[in-house]
């Protein structure tokens, strides 16, 4: 019998763009990316919110810079790519992350709006961030890509169709690109968060999240940020090297449940 082969568990010294890492899902990850040693880039449109985050994981002794980004802005994208490589000397794994709360119902006066922009931030944002990278991901020995999605990407709530739409996409561009780039060993994953404790959804109050997540999920609560999190730093290790192209809900069990 062949020698089990040791694959490495360590993200320690790797560099990861994060969009959207001030505040829920994308500040527990960059939290979580620290704590393992890897070199974190905090990029978010509230440039307060992401130094804040990057002063946290600083002083716990971990390495994180902050970046304002506007993801929607083309320009932005490519200069803040570019910068964050300079500065922390590589990139070796992008999260897209950022996202945000759209609920127009489709006779709407200002729908095609709402739809442009939930596709600009949720979609075309992760194409142009994942071009822009390109030239440094190749240049990797563990180059991974999470897109971020949702579970309604695979189910589907009213009046959301923009939402829901761009998050569809995500999971398409996800595939597709897992196609494209698997023979560069680049590997291309996403995640569909369910019912998750963010700043979004504190606006619902508890009784009704209560209700919803006993109603829907298996296990009978809301997630947690840090629990997407640490399924988007398994997806990096470099021992994750033979998962590309999957589409994975991390959603308490929401999608399993029929009734």
């Amino acid at each position: 019998m062949s020698d089990i082969k040791q694959l490495s568990r360590s993200v320690k010294g790797l560099t990861v763009l994060i969009t959207g890492a001030a505040s829920g899902m994308g500040r527990a990850t960059a939290h979580v990316f620290a704590d393992e040693g890897a070199k974190v880039a905090v990029t978010d449109f509230d440039a307060d919110g992401a130094q804040r985050v990057a002063s946290e994981i600083a002083g716990r002794g971990g390495v994180a810079k902050a970046w304002m980004l506007d993801v929607a802005d083309r320009g932005a994208v490519e200069t803040v790519v570019a910068d964050v490589a300079t500065q922390l000397g590589a990139l070796d794994i992008i999260v897209n992350n950022a996202g945000i709360s759209v609920r127009v119902a489709i006779d709407d006066p200002g729908y095609d709006e709402a739809w442009g922009r939930a596709l600009a931030v949720m979609l075309t944002a992760h194409q142009r961030i994942i071009r822009a990278a390109l030239p440094h991901l190749r240049r990797s020995q563990c180059p991974r890509i999470v897109n971020i999605a949702s579970t309604e990407a695979l189910g589907a709530t009213a009046l959301h169709s923009p939402y829901s739409a761009a998050k569809a996409g995500v999971t398409g561009l996800t595939r597709s690109l897992a196609v494209e780039l698997g023979r560069e060993g680049i590997i291309v994953n996403c995640i569909c968060p369910g019912p998750i404790r963010t700043a979004i959804t504190d606006r619902i109050p508890e009784e009704h999240k209560t209700i919803y997540a006993r109603r829907r999920t298996a296990l009978g609560r809301y997630g947690l940020p840090e629990e997407v999190a640490h399924m988007t730093l398994s997806l990096c290790l470099p021992a994750a090297s033979f998962l590309t192209g999957a589409v994975i809900p991390v959603d308490g069990g929401l999608m399993a449940r029929n009734a």
